[in-house]
């Protein structure tokens, strides 16, 4: 019986038009009434999904949200970080002057703030077009504080330029760090062993719940380790041959009201 059901946002949860049907809607909101634990999971912040989470009534006490793709676990009702893992100053340095070498720009997360460094000339972050949540702050990387703790970084460019870059990236920061793309203009860098399906864990850990009793969906690379983790993986039909081929089940699109399908077939018996 399936006890948690991780949810994906963009191209998963989320139409084109960045919306929740009512079909999907109609669909947590049955398997929450039945006791089903029903958990976003994103590479965004908190308040970077609070009016889903509010849409959805998946903030009330005992809901719980996996952000920053497995970084943080945390309560929705009130925010309070159950698990956590950050970058250092040393760390958040190093990936900064990676950004210089491959001449991308970069950015710096943590719970409330977006960090702009210096881009390199002429090439501007367009993460500003992708994330609105959270205001954006320079940051002279000189005088920044030793106790900084960064949550992700993010390196956003056109994709044809990023995929360029991104082949010049030293073996030894895949060593190093959890990188992944999240959307085809999107690379993110993490504190090494941070994705979603160990965001999953942490969580189903603390509820007592084990993975056979876990689905998950999603569409992109960042939702690879959940696929893996959970005991019904699935992948959207819009989903990338990868994770299509990692999935247990392929579902309808995220235009066809996808994740209502796959709560219909595996938690409502419908």
């Amino acid at each position: 019986m399936i006890k948690l059901v991780a949810i994906d946002l963009d191209g998963t949860l989320l139409n084109g038009e960045h919306i929740i049907s009512d079909e999907n809607k109609e669909a947590i909101k049955k398997a929450k009434e039945q006791g089903v634990k029903v958990v976003l999971c994103t590479g965004r912040p908190l308040l970077g999904m609070i009016l889903y989470l509010e849409e959805l009534n998946l903030r009330e006490s005992g809901d719980y949200g996996i952000t920053y793709n497995g970084g943080l676990v945390q309560r929705t009702d009130t925010g309070e970080v159950l698990s956590k893992k950050t970058l250092t100053k040393v760390e958040i340095e190093e990936i900064f002057e990676l950004s210089k070498k491959i001449n991308l720009p970069c950015n710096f997360i943590d719970l409330e703030k977006i960090y702009e460094p210096p881009y390199p000339q002429g090439r501007d972050s367009l993460y500003p077009t992708v994330m609105t949540a959270l205001p954006y702050i320079p940051i002279v990387m000189e005088e920044m504080s030793s106790d900084i703790a960064i949550n992700k970084t993010v390196f956003c460019y056109t994709q044809n330029l990023l995929d360029e870059a991104i082949k010049n990236i030293p073996a030894y920061f895949y060593e190093k760090y959890t990188i992944m793309k999240s959307r085809p203009i999107l690379l993110e860098l993490m504190p090494k062993n941070v994705d979603k399906g160990t965001g999953i864990a942490v969580l189903a850990d603390l509820l007592g719940f084990e993975a056979s009793e876990v689905m998950s969906l999603g569409d992109e690379a960042n939702d690879a380790a959940m696929i893996e983790y959970a005991g019904i993986g699935v992948a959207m039909g819009n989903a990338t041959n990868e994770i299509k081929a990692m999935a247990q089940y392929i579902t309808k699109t995220n235009e066809e009201h996808g994740v209502a399908h796959a709560i219909h077939k595996f938690v409502l018996n419908q």
